[in-house]
């Protein structure tokens, strides 16, 4: 079950996001990260309801937002360690240059972009606040390829490393950590404001009843899967056990594989009725 919106943190994915789509709040972010002063920042798209983050693999980008320069941002946040941080850098890269060559329609459309997650963990178990990636020849660690895409991992529970106050103070609010700095207070200020907005509350009450729906549907897709790959080498009644359904449903399940071969595991728990 969603936590209710009076339990949301600056570093769930909801509030996060809600936040940060005010480039007020956005743009210092990304400042204290890259070190660098932003003119301004704008976000491309016009703002659709964040529910079209769940579903497929075809997930909207937490925070999605390019500068003055054209350069790309993206900003993540990862609050589990499922062990898989990097090739989610490689997927979230991958979406980013999708989005951009969709309307250049050339490599040289690329821009230059940032992939930044901010994790509640220690990903790589040497204590850093910030660990940067950019392509470098390994032969010669001088040459860089050029290629224009940086990913930069921060760690809210980090003690390596030198980093600026104001910096430190936003990675341990985000880590859960009372806000000890302007920003990281004013921030604090902003999510007591959406947890009490009723636009806000409705919007997420439709995320969290969206996200419970594509679970569930998840749960059945599995028991799908178990049909499809286990038919033939159990009998009916076991391997409705193993299914976690009925008999009848397994037929069901069965009848509906059969008829639509080219249907996945998904679109046949589309279909069948589990209620």
């Amino acid at each position: 079950m969603p936590k209710p919106i009076e339990e949301l943190t600056i570093a769930d994915d909801f509030m996060f996001g809600a936040v940060m789509r005010n480039p007020k709040y956005c743009k210092p972010l990304l400042e204290l990260v890259l070190g660098v002063k932003i003119r301004e920042i704008r976000y491309p798209e016009p703002q659709k309801t964040l529910e079209e983050r769940y579903g497929s693999k075809s997930v909207r980008l937490d925070v999605y937002a390019e500068d003055d320069a054209g350069t790309v941002y993206d900003v993540e946040i990862q609050t589990a360690d499922k062990k898989n941080l990097p090739k989610r850098t490689r997927y979230y890269q991958g979406m980013i240059d999708l989005r951009i060559l969709e309307r250049g329609g050339d490599y040289k459309a690329l821009r230059r972009s940032f992939v930044i997650f901010i994790c509640a963990f220690d990903p790589f178990g040497k204590g850093r606040w910030v660990y940067t990636f950019d392509n470098l020849c390994r032969e010669d660690t001088e040459i860089e390829l050029g290629d224009g895409a940086t990913k930069i991992i921060l760690n809210t529970k980090g003690y390596v490393g030198e980093i600026g106050a104001e910096l430190k103070g936003l990675l341990r609010y985000m880590g859960g950590a009372a806000p000890e700095t302007a920003y990281a207070r004013e921030l604090e200020s902003v999510v007591a404001e959406i947890r009490r907005d009723e636009k806000w509350r409705l919007d997420y009450m439709l995320i969290s009843e969206k996200l419970m729906e594509s679970e569930r549907l998840g749960r059945h897709a599995e028991r799908v899967a178990h049909a499809r790959k286990f038919r033939g080498r159990f009998g009916a009644d076991e391997l409705a056990e193993i299914c976690f359904v009925t008999p009848q449903l397994l037929q069901t399940i069965l009848d509906a594989i059969d008829a639509h071969p080219d249907w996945d595991d998904r679109e046949v728990a589309e279909n069948v009725d589990f209620d």
